[in-house]
């Protein structure tokens, strides 16, 4: 018998149609944080880990192309954009000339297929708030689904709990926001519970390379699946060096106790190591999220588990309105699909250049990716075309919401191929033909316009209007 918190959850997840194994393995995570399991991962447990890199492994063509053609692709897509003020699929955010990332994620894909005459499926993880807007924007592609496989399968959801007693939040007023999905970790309960995993097996495919849709560096590269395919591991990440943006983020390390690879995320790093965390020289290594996977060692993995592949608990605290800080504080429970890789023993990292990693999580990441920073090319991959990605850092009052953000470049971005930062504090709309050149600041205290064809350099700018 469960506690009366964990039986109320149980029946409302029931209620709702939830997948059985989902359940199950809420209830796993449930018990975990009745007996105060937090999920730290202390500095003092752990130490840094070193890699191979890409560029130093040799894949022949053959071999290559041999493992493409048995490989599978499953896109995270069950982000709304709410940290940007959207209310649909992050995934429909136009990028460039018109197109979205489900455009260049689908003729990515679609090229590729035509290229090394493989199957390549495309399959999507959507929410219950992403499906609808996801496959209506997906039906323009004909070719796009494979006969026999699906081309979405849904994340599960699982209802926010109160910090006070850890029942399930009641929203009346909106009854979704009781709900929340359970971190994209939940990608191999949904694979089991759908049956999409037997079926890839059954289909012939042998490993699956999985990528958040917000992230267009992300494209199923044939040399990465022939080196994985030839270690022979079951599960592997795609990692990069951490640069200054990434000091807030999660990192790989090694655990002293087992000596297995671990992935600490920020949320799971105590209060007191929060100085180590964002050591970039002691802690080298971040994670794209871009994961392989041998799907036979997965469907093992589980079933030996019962379905509850065990990955560590992120106990997440939010206010179960994410916009009003006034209503209850729940949590979340969640997990991080790359926690995975402590789950197999021979797991695998390899170091990847930053144009594999390429995410859009705030209005700074679109700017860049909009600019002429990258180019897609005739494939759809974008191409790096600045010497150095430049850090962008708008002002949030006036740019962190994308309505807002689109009202201040009406005429597209600026050139920031020549930037080394952006840093705009004020309300600034910029005009077309802009160009930023080395190291540049715009501070105002009223709304001010950066006219057309302006120069904005480390020296000054030329041609801002007041």
């Amino acid at each position: 018998m469960g506690s009366a918190g964990l039986n109320k959850a149980r029946d409302k997840m029931t209620a709702a149609g939830v997948d059985p194994v989902a359940i199950d393995t809420f209830a796993h995570y449930y018990r975990l944080l009745e007996h105060g399991e937090t999920g730290m991962i202390p500095e003092a447990s752990i130490e840094p880990v070193d890699m191979e890199s890409l560029a130093g492994v040799d894949v022949s063509d053959e071999a290559a192309a041999a493992a493409i053609r048995s490989t599978a692709v499953i896109k995270l897509n069950g982000g709304l954009g709410t940290s940007m003020g959207m209310d649909r699929a992050k995934s429909l955010l136009c990028v460039r000339r018109g197109l979205s990332f489900l455009d260049v994620i689908a003729r990515q894909v679609l090229h590729l297929r035509e290229e090394y005459d493989a199957t390549l499926p495309l399959l999507f993880m959507n929410s219950f708030r992403t499906s609808a807007d996801t496959m209506a924007a997906l039906a323009r592609y004909d070719g796009l689904p494979v006969e026999g496989l699906p081309l979405e399968f849904l994340q599960n959801k699982e209802p926010k709990l109160l910090v006070k007693d850890l029942t399930p939040v009641s929203w009346p007023k909106d009854p979704d926001l009781e709900w929340c999905p359970p971190g994209h970790g939940d990608l191999y309960t949904a694979m089991r519970g759908s049956g999409l995993l037997d079926k890839l097996i059954a289909a012939g495919y042998e490993r699956v390379f999985v990528s958040n849709s917000d992230n267009l560096g992300a494209v199923p590269e044939p040399r990465i699946a022939g080196w994985f395919a030839g270690t022979g591991a079951p599960f592997a990440i795609e990692a990069v060096r951490r640069t200054p943006s990434d000091r807030k983020g999660g990192h790989f390390a090694r655990r002293k106790a087992d000596g297995r690879i671990v992935l600490r995320e920020t949320a799971q790093t105590p209060a007191a190591d929060q100085a180590a965390l964002a050591d970039l020289d002691r802690h080298r290594f971040a994670s794209t999220n871009n994961l392989w996977f041998d799907l036979a060692a997965m469907k093992h993995a589980l079933d030996v588990r019962d379905g509850i592949l065990g990955l560590p608990l992120i106990r997440n605290v939010k206010n179960v309105d994410p916009g009003d800080r006034s209503t209850p504080e729940v949590i979340q429970v969640e997990t991080a699909m790359g926690a995975a890789v402590e789950v197999f023993d021979d797991s695998r990292l390899i170091e990847v250049g930053r144009d594999r990693f390429v995410p859009v999580k705030t209005t700074n990441d679109l700017l860049v990716l909009r600019s002429d920073v990258y180019d897609i090319r005739g494939d759809f991959v974008l191409d790096q075309a600045a010497a150095e990605v430049p850090y962008v850092d708008l002002d949030s009052e006036h740019y962190k919401l994308v309505r807002d953000f689109d009202k201040r470049f009406p005429e597209g971005a600026p050139s920031l191929k020549k930037a080394g930062s952006l840093k705009v504090s004020g309300d600034w709309t910029f005009g077309h033909g802009v160009q930023v050149i080395g190291d540049v600041e715009l501070d105002a205290t009223s709304a001010q316009r950066v006219g057309a064809d302006t120069v904005l350099s480390t020296d000054g700018a030329d041609g801002a209007d007041g």
